[in-house]
């Protein structure tokens, strides 16, 4: 009797759980964000997954469930054909051109992706040939392009929802993260039509040792890559209500700012082939947040770690590394990040700081 009723009370109380989360799912907007995406490359050099792509997501897909907006960057273009001049024979080994099978796009679509980043430094690599091929098939999938004039445009629970997307690399398909002043201009002006904002950006130096967020102009290889912490803190002064950062190829810091969320790069997502996966460059995360509908203030979130594996191949870590050096860098950087992450990967507002 005793263990009937202790079952009839387990029952009862994950009704009462489930009931609980339906009314709080009315409240929020479920963000799953990524970082950099490229499924192999048919350009200069070819090389492509095994089994032609089939298996990419199949390992992470289910980690990826449950956003309102799955979101990552998608570092090059969808085209079958054309050629670019950007890579010559003497410099094989140090130029980095990319172009994925068209084919390849229903993969996205199949990982439940509803909004892609197109405004990065390889959108470019086959010229406007590439991005117009990558836009005509993203919107054939269902998914929204982010860059420059491509604004994503969503419903979701009633609410008006915007992402627009920013490079250190302007166009007409990537607004400048160089010019402060006409981002916020961009961000006030999509806040009047829209309940939210959400920015993405593609900027910062690269690699190993650009895991540190400097307040500075970060400059690689010769180029502006702009001051994120200034323009990711400046756009949320306009107005927006998330920044997800990506191009170091490594995972950045998280900061709490205003109340809204900054993530300074997520890593490199599934780089297939022809990304350098050593050390930091081969660990990232999935970030997966909750946001208020009214505010848009951050309410929870959580980190799930990612490893690349088998050529860029992402695989959930149980190690979790990836949330370690997360928790690391905001644990020991100069400036106050205002966010507390847990070794499980939990995140959560710091008492008394989180609005600042």
């Amino acid at each position: 009797m005793k263990r009937k009723i202790f079952l009839l009370l387990l029952i009862l109380a994950a009704i009462e759980t489930r009931a609980s989360a339906q009314d709080l799912s009315n409240g929020y907007l479920t963000v799953v964000a990524v970082g950099d995406i490229m499924m192999g490359s048919t350009g200069f050099r070819t090389i492509l997954p095994p089994n032609d792509g089939e298996d990419l997501f199949k390992e992470i897909g289910p980690l990826l469930e449950g956003g309102d907006i799955i979101f990552g960057n998608l570092e090059g273009p969808l085209l079958d054909e054309g050629e670019s001049t950007k890579c010559r024979e003497e410099k094989s080994r140090f130029c980095f051109e990319f172009k994925m099978p068209t084919r390849y796009g229903r993969y996205l679509q199949q990982a439940g992706f509803n909004a892609l980043n197109v405004a990065n430094n390889h959108t470019w690599d086959f010229g406007i040939e590439g991005l117009k091929k990558t836009l005509e098939i993203l919107e054939s999938l269902g998914i929204q392009p982010i860059g420059g004039k491509a604004v994503a445009r969503m419903e979701i629970k009633g609410k008006r929802v915007a992402l627009v997307g920013f490079s250190y690399l302007p166009s007409s398909f990537a607004y400048s993260i160089l010019d402060i002043e006409k981002a916020r201009e961009i961000i006030g002006d999509l806040k009047k039509d829209h309940h939210l904002v959400i920015v993405s950006f593609h900027g910062g130096a690269e690699g190993r040792n650009a895991v540190e967020v400097p307040n500075e102009t970060e400059i690689f290889l010769n180029e502006n890559r702009g001051n994120v912490r200034l323009f990711s803190r400046s756009v949320i002064d306009a107005g927006a209500d998330l920044v997800l950062g990506h191009g170091p190829h490594v995972l950045r810091a998280l900061e709490l700012y205003k109340g809204k969320i900054i993530a300074y790069s997520l890593g490199n997502f599934l780089t297939y082939g022809m990304f350098n996966l050593k050390g930091p460059n081969g660990i990232s995360a999935i970030l997966k947040i909750n946001l208020d509908l009214e505010t848009g203030n951050f309410l929870e979130g959580k980190l799930i770690p990612v490893r690349l594996l088998n050529g860029g191949i992402p695989e959930y870590d149980p190690v979790k590394e990836g949330v370690g050096i997360v928790k690391q860098l905001i644990e020991n950087s100069r400036f106050n990040f205002n966010i507390h992450l847990n070794e499980e990967g939990r995140l959560n507002r710091i008492p008394g700081l989180g609005d600042l």
